[in-house]
């Protein structure tokens, strides 16, 4: 598995909405400033699924995000399997300095793993960011 990880300066419960929540997930869920999430929806329980459309703001690209979660935990634990049959773990973990997030998954096979754990980490960077400033 891969893992990428930041501490977040806000509380558990905070952290917790701002990830788990559709009209937040839109505001963060993207790897670089030219891409965007213009819809998401999340049933956050066990066998609950979730979505969210990543897309190009040019137009050029788009994809859906998606899965089933396996294990939801509140401010504790997210497992879930994607539509590729990848799990993915994250865990919250409120510490002196903030809320410590860290998603662990499975790679795929198309791109190199550093590529994939960058572009993870810059997803977690948006959320850091948008969670510390609203």
């Amino acid at each position: 598995m891969i893992t990428v990880k930041s501490t977040i300066n806000a509380s558990i419960d905070k952290v917790w909405e701002l990830w788990t929540l559709p009209e937040h997930i839109t505001k963060w869920s993207f790897a670089s400033p030219d891409w965007h999430t213009p819809y998401a929806e999340n049933d956050l329980k066990e066998g609950g699924k979730f979505k969210s459309t990543m897309a190009a703001k040019d137009g050029s690209m788009s994809f859906d995000f998606e899965g089933e979660y396996t294990l939801v935990e509140k401010n504790k634990t997210i497992e879930y399997v994607m539509a590729d049959g990848r799990k993915v773990e994250i865990s919250f973990a409120a510490t002196s300095n903030g809320v410590e997030v860290t998603e662990s998954f499975d790679p795929e096979t198309q791109n190199p793993e550093e590529m994939q754990r960058g572009g993870w980490q810059a997803i977690l960077d948006n959320f850091k960011s948008y969670v510390e400033v609203n």
